[in-house]
């Protein structure tokens, strides 16, 4: 398990950005399995449906997409990763199944299609309670 302390050294988000809170599982180059506890005090829940608070569906493919870039970062080499920044390259086939309300802890699946060289391509699924909420194909550039 990796916690938000060793995410935060990672990624360079912070409050109200960073969508991951703990790694529970992963296999370099393969997979990556990332928790996002959504609590009502979370930012955009001010302006988001204020009056029936909805995850925004880009904070979902968000988080997926942060998850992937851990996963990118644990995958190389130590030293390989330092100083390096993960950038969204793009997002494919996005669907949204069921709304994710605060009390909500999602769970991100984030499996390797493909990668080469700087660019990696992966494929993101969402689950609550073992319900698919959301799933996405995203690229990423390593730099």
């Amino acid at each position: 398990m990796i916690d938000i302390e060793k995410i935060k050294e990672i990624l360079p988000h912070r409050y109200p950005f960073l969508f991951v809170d703990k790694v529970i599982n992963y296999e370099k180059f393969k997979f990556i399995e990332a928790i996002k506890n959504v609590t009502y005090n979370e930012a955009y829940f001010q302006g988001h449906f204020p009056k029936k608070h909805i995850m925004p569906g880009v904070v979902i493919v968000e988080g997926m997409a942060q998850a992937g870039g851990i996963l990118a970062f644990l995958s190389l080499e130590e030293g390989d990763n330092a100083n390096r920044v993960v950038y969204f390259m793009s997002i494919e086939n996005a669907r949204f199944r069921k709304a994710v309300v605060p009390g909500d802890t999602l769970l991100m699946r984030v499996e390797i299609i493909k990668h080469k060289m700087k660019v990696w391509k992966m494929s993101g699924k969402c689950f609550v309670d073992n319900t698919l909420v959301a799933e996405a194909v995203m690229s990423a550039k390593l730099d």
